[in-house]
């Protein structure tokens, strides 16, 4: 708009700019032409009063320069037939004038020639019928440079004056299309603001063409969000209706013996461990999908720290916490604490007594999501290189020395990835194992 504004304000004031130069040249030359006329006049009535063949007395014609020599100011009286030169101006001083074909039919002409010193002259020039049948070429010349430099003088100020017209006009258009772009602004950043999980809805008054857009805006922000809790319960009514008979079917098959309770128990299991893992990821792409699902880090950490300790008492865990108190991570509070609470309970079920929690924001290029990462290391045996893929899988269990289901590792993987996350295994410095987990930043 500001291009478009700017483009079409250069055009118009250069053409107003080129009109009112032109009018104002023709109207300084039609005030110097009749200037000049005046003065053409004025010889032709004294040649008129002239007995023939003498020169007429031109002091009385009221300017000086006609008498100074190569003044710029001329006049010159000859035969329109053969140009035969009958009398001159004593400013010509000996000089003669470059003139071109007379009008025979009386009418006065006026014309840019070149004098004498190739100075740009204004000439006006009439055959005039004199008494007894003669008829003579009276032609008067002035100085055209007080003409152009006048002309000049004009077209740079009105090209300075519409400059700055123009400068004030783009100032205005560009103040015009802030102020009425400014509530697209405000609906980009209360957008943003709902992204962020700082706001539920759009807020605020709109003007009548933009209320439109808000409304429609916040009727989609509530249709979204009437999906993801219809989602949600219809996961949870799912986890009831199926887990409630499959636990009955493991407690009976477990006080029955024999090879088909144990097949029964075996693919009960199976069962389980499938309808947790389906449940996970389908919980995890709702709220993933909820606008405005955030968390702050630092609580929730330092909360789950607060619950394994008291849960590993004997002999104690020591579990530290380094993470800036305004880190916000893009990812629903329960799915953090699932997702680095099963992080937590590995290391302090693997290590030896000490665990390390480190939360930092990532550097990222200018077209990449503002991510954090989240490193939980321990001080325990750590696992070999070849082993950290295999230890995300479902219900792959590394040491069954340890009471636990293995779904641990393969549920933080499948959040993270619902969240467009990664998850790494890795040395720590701790001695330890180190899993990272990079989400995004709100």
């Amino acid at each position: 708009m500001v291009v478009a504004a700017a483009i079409w304000s250069a055009v118009a004031l250069v053409f107003a700019g080129v009109v009112l130069t032109r009018l104002y040249n023709a109207s300084v030359e039609r005030s110097f032409d009749a200037r000049l006329v005046v003065y053409q006049k004025a010889l032709a009535g004294l040649v008129a009063a002239t007995p023939e063949g003498d020169p007429p007395d031109v002091t009385t014609l009221g300017e000086p320069r006609f008498l100074l020599p190569l003044s710029g100011w001329y006049w010159v009286v000859r035969d329109p037939i053969s140009r035969e030169v009958r009398a001159m101006s004593r400013s010509l001083f000996g000089d003669v004038l470059d003139l071109g074909e007379p009008a025979h039919d009386g009418t006065v002409t006026a014309e840019y020639r070149t004098g004498p010193g190739n100075e740009e002259l204004r000439v006006v020039s009439q055959v005039v019928e004199f008494d007894g049948g003669r008829s003579l070429d009276v032609v008067v010349a002035g100085n055209a440079d007080e003409v152009k430099a006048d002309m000049r003088s004009f077209s740079r100020s009105v090209f300075v004056t519409l400059a700055v017209f123009a400068a004030g006009l783009l100032f205005a258009t560009i103040v015009q299309v802030r102020v009425g772009l400014r509530p697209l602004q405000q609906i980009g950043a209360a957008l943003a603001d709902i992204r962020e999980g700082r706001a539920d809805r759009l807020a605020g008054e709109m003007p009548s063409e933009i209320a439109p857009l808000s409304v429609e805006l916040n009727a989609l922000i509530d249709a979204n969000r009437a999906v993801v809790e219809r989602a949600q319960a219809n996961v949870g009514n799912l986890a009831h209706a199926l887990k409630t008979p499959l636990s009955v079917i493991v407690n009976e098959t477990r006080s029955d013996g024999g090879p088909l309770a144990a097949k029964v128990l075996e693919q009960a299991e199976i069962m389980r461990g499938r309808i947790d893992s389906d449940l996970d990821r389908a919980r995890a792409a709702a709220q993933r999908r909820t606008i405005g699902a955030a968390s702050e880090v630092a609580p929730s950490l330092a909360g789950l720290a607060k619950v394994l300790r008291r849960a590993y008492p004997d002999p104690g865990v020591a579990i530290d916490i380094d993470c800036p108190p305004d880190l916000r991570v893009r990812v629903a509070r329960s799915d953090l604490e699932e997702m680095v609470g099963n992080l937590l309970d590995n290391a302090c079920k693997f290590g030896n007594g000490r665990v390390l929690v480190r939360a930092r924001p990532i550097a990222t290029g200018a077209a990449s999501r503002a991510m954090i990462e989240i490193v939980v290391e321990d001080d325990g045996p750590g696992l070999a290189p070849e082993l950290r893929r295999e230890a995300l899988a479902r219900g792959r269990r590394l040491d069954e020395s340890v009471p636990g289901s293995g779904l641990g590792l393969a549920i933080v993987e499948e959040l993270v990835e619902a969240y467009g996350g990664t998850i790494t295994l890795g040395a720590a410095g701790l001695g330890g194992l180190a899993v990272a987990v990079v989400l995004p930043r709100s």
